[in-house]
């Protein structure tokens, strides 16, 4: 299924429990699509929420309210039936918010440009944390709900663990002179997988962040966003335009799986059934993939890969490195489009009423 955004997309989030999609785009809209397989999207929804880009959306209250995030710092909650806006959080931050991701059914985090990460809690509409956690901007974050730690990656080329419960950055790693884009957490909570700027995924043992174990070259081009599909693989999403299924220790590009031609992949998702995996892209699609059908023909490589990991055992930091990309290089234009400078602000009471 593709739909035609008409214009720069910058992030999307399936709705927890109905067949929901809802996207933000450049000129500050957001949408919200219905999906099936047997027809064609509808949307349902087309707002103009910011008067910047809208970086970030995100259901939250059991997908009865979804969340913007944007360059005029603010955070705007939206009815996700009519469309109206709850309320408003006019200085989230003192930068341009460009992340925002689910902890808990109660909890989400925010990330700013200037290196900054929140947490709210969506009852009380309050701010309970914040982490000055990086020099620039948060390109993602990820939540290790065991340990109720934050793990954040910025264009600072660092990444920062940062404890819910003692209210402080735990650890930060070294600067790996490579801007970090993405993360997940894969093997059990054994490690924590990075892309980055360069191409390469960055590969972190669990309590050992200082410095990577393991240093993965295979992506032609920046790996903007990465998805775990199981402990063992992950689909990441590159500027080249190409969606890769990759295994991790041992580590390889199983391979290509979905593209968007010659365009950077900004982001990826599944859905709540995990039925599909949906794509937004600089070619202006927001593209649904049916998971089964893209990943027909790889169970097999995937079980014997996973085989090989089990055996593995405790070898988990012996790097296997396949250098070989699936696709050539070619020349695209940046990733982000959005380059208008956010006002300060100084924070205020969470979603104050409109």
């Amino acid at each position: 299924m593709e739909i035609n955004l008409g214009k720069l997309p910058f992030d999307l989030d399936f709705h927890p429990s109905s067949p929901l999609v809802a996207t933000g785009l450049i000129n500050g809209d957001v949408h919200l699509y219905k999906y099936s397989s047997d027809s064609i999207p509808q949307k349902l929804l087309g707002i103009h929420a910011h008067d910047e880009s809208c970086r970030a959306v995100r259901f939250v209250d059991s997908g009865r309210v979804f969340l913007t995030g944007s360059p005029d710092c603010s955070i705007l909650a939206l009815d996700v039936e009519t469309g109206a806006q709850i309320a408003r959080f006019k200085d989230a931050h003192e930068a341009a918010v460009n992340r925002l991701v689910n902890l808990t059914e109660t909890t989400i985090a925010s990330g700013d440009d200037d290196g900054c990460i929140k947490v709210w809690d969506t009852r009380q509409r309050a701010c309970c944390n914040s982490f000055k956690a990086h020099e620039d901007f948060i390109s993602d974050i990820t939540f290790a709900t065991g340990s109720m730690q934050l793990i954040g990656t910025s264009g600072d080329g660092t990444l920062s663990v940062c404890n819910l419960r003692r209210n402080k950055v735990q650890t930060q790693s070294e600067f790996s002179e490579d801007e970090l884009l993405s993360v997940v957490i894969m093997k059990h909570g054994r490690k924590v997988i990075c892309g980055t700027q360069t191409g390469a995924l960055l590969l972190y043992s669990w309590g050992h962040f200082k410095d990577c174990s393991d240093r993965f070259l295979g992506h032609p081009m920046s790996v903007d966003t990465l998805v775990k599909l199981d402990e063992d693989s992950l689909i990441s999403g590159s500027e080249d335009g190409v969606i890769r299924l990759v295994s991790i220790l041992p580590n390889r590009i199983v391979q290509p799986i979905a593209e968007h031609s010659e365009y950077p992949i900004e982001r990826l998702a599944f859905s709540n059934d995990r039925k599909y995996l949906g794509s937004i892209s600089h070619d202006q699609m927001l593209k649904l993939w049916d998971l089964e059908e893209v990943l027909d023909g790889n169970q097999a490589v995937q079980n014997n890969l996973a085989a090989e990991a089990e055996s593995d055992d405790d070898g988990d930091d012996d790097m296997d490195v396949d250098v070989k990309p699936n696709k050539p290089a070619k020349d695209l234009k940046g990733r982000k489009g959005d380059n208008k400078q956010a006002s300060s602000m100084k924070a205020a009471n969470f979603f104050a009423d409109l």
